[in-house]
């Protein structure tokens, strides 16, 4: 790729050449790196942090890309997926928050509205198995969200993420998913309609590998949840936390936040739950506790 430079602009003819990325090819080298054995989001990432301009292509052999990407054209076919988007780091669409978690992302997938990730975004997050209680929260703290011009984002799953999700598309806002599975899949099913409308009018993202996912059991697929909690964490500027236990896979995105210099709010009910420990050790590690809106405007808006 060469930039084109303005006639009437004189740069004494600098080379200013950078090197082309194939979104396709690189997609491919790194599900190679995927279906190795062994492979996890912290040993791929470790591949990558000596030399971090290396690309995934550097990492394997044409054979093993040649055959990743046969199996892949196989798979989407299967599935009818359409409209794969792929970013790459070290390309200029790679968005440079997602450098702040622990195990950079060097290849993920999306569908949809690429822009909104760059709007100001905040992640409404918490359990699946909410209260009435926790659901009529979620519903108060997204239309105040909403109304102040945030981008809603959450993970598509039952619960906390959903009421998000359908109450940010109510108020006329715009939200986009995180998911945890491949986006030849729908989890749950039960999101088919909404996962298809975020699809088409906004933005859904997964950093799961496609041929990793597919020869894997469901128990070892869940891995994948707590790790797209970290990314949801870093693409956004802040995440509330709703309700949740304290085995919640919603408290990786509070660790996440916390590492990341990401703002963490935890609303005031999740203190006054005698059963729970975990908002305490969160406050004490800066975590921002929620009495009422204010307490959140106060520190987005500044």
């Amino acid at each position: 790729m060469v930039f084109a430079v303005s006639p009437e602009l004189d740069f004494s003819e600098r080379d200013f050449t950078i090197p082309a990325i194939s979104p396709y090819q690189e997609m491919c080298a790194y599900e190679a790196l995927w279906v190795r054995k062994g492979s996890t989001f912290k040993r791929v990432a470790d591949l990558f942090r000596d030399v971090p301009s290396c690309l995934p292509s550097e990492l394997v052999s044409e054979s093993e890309i040649l055959e990743a990407s046969t199996r892949l054209n196989q798979l989407f076919t299967k599935y009818q997926l359409e409209d794969l988007g792929v970013r790459v780091e070290g390309s200029i669409e790679y968005p440079s928050k997602l450098k702040d978690a622990r195990n950079p992302l060097r290849v993920f997938y999306y569908q949809g509205w690429w822009d909104l990730i760059s709007t100001p975004s905040v992640a409404v997050v918490g359990a699946r198995k909410v209260s009435e209680n926790g659901i009529r929260r979620t519903r108060k703290l997204v239309n105040h969200l909403v109304n102040d011009g945030f981008t809603i984002a959450s993970g598509l799953a039952e619960g906390v993420d959903t009421t998000a999700h359908e109450t940010a598309l109510a108020a006329g806002g715009k939200t986009f998913a995180v998911i945890g599975t491949p986006l030849t899949h729908i989890y749950p099913k039960k999101n088919q309609a909404l996962q298809e409308r975020l699809r088409k009018e906004f933005l859904i993202i997964s950093q799961v590998p496609f041929l990793r996912y597919e020869t894997q059991d469901y128990r070892s697929n869940r891995a994948f949840f707590p790790e797209r909690n970290i990314t949801m964490s870093a693409l956004t500027d802040a995440t509330i936390i709703v309700e949740a236990s304290d085995t919640s896979g919603t408290l990786y995105q509070a660790r996440a936040a916390i590492d990341q210099g990401r703002k963490l709010f935890i609303l005031d009910s999740c203190f006054r739950n005698t059963s729970i420990t975990w908002p305490e050790k969160y406050l004490k590690k800066g975590a921002i506790r929620v009495r009422d809106y204010e307490d959140i405007r106060k520190n987005l808006l500044k």
